[in-house]
């Protein structure tokens, strides 16, 4: 605590008035040499390893947070408080363990996000745009995927008698979360009406359908995709006139009374739809929680309606307080999905936005839960072609120019820029003068290099954080499929058991 403090402490003496100033007190060679000092000091203790059984686990995703998207977020969330923002600590830049994770797909040099959810949650790498078979299975084949089913962490967990959850941004049915509960040959089976007709006379099931038929008892689901719930063509209860928003079932069935049905009469099951309802909710009153808060995806945290629709760090508190009343413990599953499509639709604003809210939930799990007993891992699928760069100077706005213009075309440029994408403007055979522009405003597409409708994923390694019993585990530079076998490994779950009960190894943390 007096480290963490004095960190603190520190980290409030640098404030700028002016970009590009010094602080005073980042002149004095002492402020640094302290600084090391402590940095030291919190390494030692890391001797001292936490080899307690994890009773939880909790995996943060979050979707296409490359370490460039880590860094901006970070400089963006200590602009957001007043400070210049480079020096500022994230809730994950605290944990106390890293590595490197290498994304790719068993049949693709930059991942897709089923290929890589599939790795991170069942321990096997697959081919793009899969979720749950292994690479024998091909894209769009149900005559493939017989024998070639994996089953997942989450799987693992429940068979272990814990609880378990999914909390996501995206619909619920996309790819990361459904790799935790379906298999599907192809990530787009949202609903049977996404499905081809020989797919469905094949038997291969969409994914809302497994959502709640494969594992029928997840505890928490918390997310949007409401229309792949209901029959086709019945009006969403929250824009019933948008036809868009409107049921997508060609089956007729409305899953979400499917799901009421299968809980037990003696359990107490809620759905809700808007954030009243799920604020209003006593977890400890209630055994089963699903919550679907748009007909797709959720809105982005900046521009996300307050009223309405809960922030992911109010859905991760009530996940948690739901799940923890079971005494041998939860695995929950936190995605954070739109930074990705912020970056594909190149606005930078929204990604970075949607990062620091994604960090403000890690933080706040930290406070529900202990490192004594609670393995908490923060990760992402992948990256994507984002960058930041051009010299400005320190403390400049993260979203801002950077400052000089270019000496080949004499027009200014932004720091934040993409390899790809849709920011890619030419005017009179140049490329679009952005002078007057408000870079800052969250519709402001940024400049690309070469034009794509959509920004395409980075092929780079992404970071794992770890914190929590055996979080020494995760340390150099891995395969994206170690994840899981970490977390199981720590929780006791899975198939690797021999450590556990006593024989060596893990120690159950005392009550």
């Amino acid at each position: 605590m007096k480290t963490v403090l004095v960190w603190v402490s520190l980290l409030h003496l640098v404030r700028l008035e002016v970009p590009g100033t010094i602080p005073d007190a980042e002149k004095d060679p002492k402020y640094w040499r302290d600084l090391g000092r402590q940095t030291l000091e919190e390494a030692l203790r890391l001797q001292r390893l936490n080899m307690n059984r994890a009773r939880n686990l909790i995996l943060f995703l979050g979707d296409g947070m490359g370490i460039p998207t880590i860094t901006a977020a970070r400089i963006l969330k200590g602009q957001m408080n007043g400070e210049p923002g480079e020096n500022s600590r994230l809730e994950m830049d605290k944990f106390p363990y890293v590595a490197l994770s290498k994304t790719y797909n068993t049949d693709s040099q930059v991942p897709d996000s089923a290929g890589t959810a599939t790795a991170f949650l069942t321990g096997v790498k697959t081919n793009k745009g899969i979720l749950g078979f292994s690479a024998a299975t091909k894209l769009g084949s149900c005559k493939t995927c017989k024998g070639n089913e994996v089953d997942s962490i989450l799987k693992w967990a429940k068979a272990a008698g814990k609880s378990v959850g999914v909390v996501t941004t995206t619909r619920i049915n996309h790819a990361t979360p459904a790799a935790a509960y379906a298999q599907s040959p192809d990530r787009d089976w949202y609903s049977d009406a996404d499905m081809p007709p020989d797919a469905i006379r094949l038997g291969c099931k969409d994914i809302a359908w497994q959502l709640v038929n494969n594992i029928p008892d997840i505890e928490v689901i918390l997310g949007g995709g409401r229309k792949y719930m209901y029959p086709n063509g019945s009006a969403d209860v929250e824009y019933p006139k948008d036809a868009k928003a409107r049921g997508t079932r060609l089956d007729g069935q409305n899953l979400v009374d499917v799901w009421y049905n299968k809980k037990p009469s003696s359990k107490v099951s809620r759905y809700v739809w808007n954030r009243s309802q799920l604020m209003e909710l006593d977890p400890k009153k209630v055994d089963y929680l699903m919550g679907l808060f748009e007909p797709s995806d959720l809105q982005y945290d900046l521009g996300r309606n307050t009223a309405t629709e809960p922030s992911l760090s109010e859905m991760v508190a009530v996940a948690i307080r739901v799940l923890q009343k079971n005494p041998r413990g939860f695995f929950l599953l936190v995605e954070g999905g739109r930074i990705d499509h912020g970056h594909h639709a190149g606005l930078a604003s929204f990604a970075l936005h949607d990062a620091v809210e994604m960090d403000r939930a890690v933080g706040l799990a930290g406070t529900l839960t202990s490192e004594r007993d609670t393995l908490t891992l923060v990760t992402a699928d992948h990256s994507h072609v984002f960058t930041f760069g051009g010299y400005p100077p320190r403390g400049n706005p993260i979203l801002g120019l950077a400052l000089e213009k270019s000496e080949v075309d004499g027009m200014p440029y932004t720091a934040i820029l993409y390899g790809n994408g849709p920011g890619f403007k030419v005017q009179g055979g140049k490329r679009e003068n952005i002078t007057g522009m408000n870079t800052a405003d969250a519709k402001y597409m940024a400049q690309s290099a070469v034009p794509l409708k959509s920004e395409t994923h980075g092929g780079e390694d992404v970071a794992i954080f770890a914190k929590g019993p055996m979080a020494h585990l995760v340390h150099g530079v891995v395969e994206q499929n170690f994840i899981p076998y970490a977390m199981g490994y720590a929780g006791c779950i899975g198939p690797n058991l021999e450590h556990c009960e006593g024989r060596k190894g893990l120690r159950r943390p005392s009550p």
